[in-house]
């Protein structure tokens, strides 16, 4: 059974209170929120607290969130935000204290043997991650902090698993030139190791719980209660770091307890690397079986690999082919018209319509007379969007199909016109009540040119279809 959606589950919580729903959110997105808060503030306690926080807006602003998802929508990228912002004023409110403890972790920090990058790549990678739009970060997090499948974030996304796979390698290859930026330099492939294997920790045994428990208690809490619990922790931290500051001078003053506290603090966060040394070793044994597992059968993998290349090659082909396929049609409504105008009346004008080059202005399309003069005038100026406007729909897909061959000529079109006098209209052609043919001649200063243009009516409007230069 397919499990249910982030936008399901808050919708569940917020509509009818169901604990149940809002504890598999927590349970689902505890690992990535506590990680990037981990990343950022470098303190497990910090990032405890700022998880804890994040868990709790959620369910305090469940209800006006929920109307603003839609059906299948996944809240990493929401939770995601929620826990950079927390961690930037965490880390404006105890700048000091923040910067002590990074200097300490430096000295312990456990680096990755396979991946040494990632000791580069961390201290930066949410300011690099915060600086992309939403729907890359979105990409990004659902493929390499929730190691989810094409399928699944095509599915979160709402789009195709080719789709899904294109905005993953966009936004991975717009996070490398954030990177850079920052003086981190790698390649797309050791960035995208890099975060497989570093990206999330595992959140503490019983966070989760001990999240959804506290979330859910303080929604009822009093909007004063929590604005005086935040005031009191805020306090609580600064007279512990001042107190602490305190007994670090005293004991410099003394010349006495400096190694002591020091081989304390060591300790400690040695015994924290160690845990997480044997988190990550876990999961790089899982992670190397799962590939001698899918390595057993490399002639399969080549094979698929040979169908998967064959496969876009196809898709490739596709897109030529269906433009083939229109100016095909095109050329054979062109044919229908021509063998169709040669069995109806044709119905020269008293006399040619002139138009000289000095009258030409936008005459809209109202008629057909009007609509040429319009088209002529579009072409004169260069005007991309007049003469997309004039075009039935059907020319306009084409023009979209060819654009850049459209929008070569349509650039050398002023040019083209400029030893033209103007242009006249010798005779109108009757297909149908919505369709004529108008017999133009090109009035050169050298020589003149001959066309057919196709004009058909929607509603009020002529629009040109075709239009076909012949030997008068």
């Amino acid at each position: 059974m397919l499990e249910k959606a982030d936008a399901q589950l808050l919708r569940d919580y917020a509509d009818h209170r169901n604990e149940a729903a809002f504890r598999e959110l927590v349970s689902r997105h505890a690992d990535v929120v506590y990680a990037s808060a981990l990343r950022q503030v470098s303190s497990p306690d910090l990032a405890h607290d700022i998880t804890q926080s994040v868990f709790t807006d959620l369910a305090r602003k469940a209800q006006p969130l929920a109307g603003t998802l839609t059906g299948d929508a996944s809240l990493l990228g929401w939770l995601y935000r929620s826990t950079r912002f927390l961690a930037l004023n965490q880390m404006r409110d105890d700048r000091r204290r923040q910067a002590r403890e990074r200097h300490a972790m430096e000295h312990f920090d456990p680096a990755s043997e396979t991946v040494p990058e990632w000791e580069r790549v961390q201290p930066v990678l949410d300011e690099a991650m915060a600086e992309l739009s939403d729907e890359d970060r979105d990409a990004l997090l659902l493929r390499f902090f929730k190691n989810r499948d094409f399928r699944a974030i095509g599915a979160a996304l709402g789009v195709s698993d080719d789709a899904a796979q294109k905005r993953v390698s966009r936004a991975l290859e717009r996070l490398r030139t954030q990177l850079t930026s920052r003086g981190v330099t790698t390649t797309a492939i050791a960035l995208s190791t890099v975060l497989s294997t570093n990206a999330v920790t595992l959140a503490p045994a019983g966070l989760a719980v001990t999240l959804s428990t506290a979330a859910l208690a303080g929604t009822t809490l009093t909007t004063a209660a929590t604005a005086t619990t935040i005031a009191t922790h805020t306090t609580m931290n600064w007279l512990n770091f001042n107190s602490m500051a305190a007994i670090l001078a005293a004991a410099i003053a003394a010349g006495t307890g400096t190694h002591l506290m020091q081989q304390r603090e060591s300790n400690r966060l040695r015994s924290e690397n160690e845990n997480l040394t044997a988190q990550q070793a876990q999961l790089t044994s899982e992670r190397d079986a799962a590939l001698a597992s899918a390595n057993n059968n490399s002639d399969e993998l080549n094979r698929l690999r040979k169908e998967k290349n064959e496969l876009l090659r196809l898709r490739g082909e596709i897109g030529p082919l269906r433009a083939q396929s229109l100016e095909l049609e095109k050329l054979r409504k062109v044919a229908a018209q021509l063998d169709t105008a040669r069995t109806v009346n044709s119905r020269p004008v008293a006399a040619a319509l002139e138009f000289p080059r000095a009258s030409w202005a936008f005459a809209g399309s109202a008629t057909p007379e009007a609509a040429c003069q319009s088209s002529f005038w579009a072409l004169s100026k260069g005007d991309t969007n007049a003469i997309l406007n004039l075009m039935t729909p059907e020319e306009k897909v084409v023009i979209l199909n060819n654009w850049d061959s459209f929008s070569m000529g349509l650039s050398n079109a002023p040019a083209a016109l400029n030893d033209t006098k103007g242009f006249s209209i010798l005779s109108k052609q009757i297909v149908s009540d919505d369709e004529v043919v108008l017999d133009v001649r090109l009035d050169g200063i050298n020589t003149n040119s001959f066309q057919k243009t196709t004009i058909k009516r929607y509603g009020s409007e002529w629009k040109i279809l075709t239009t076909t230069v012949h030997e008068k």
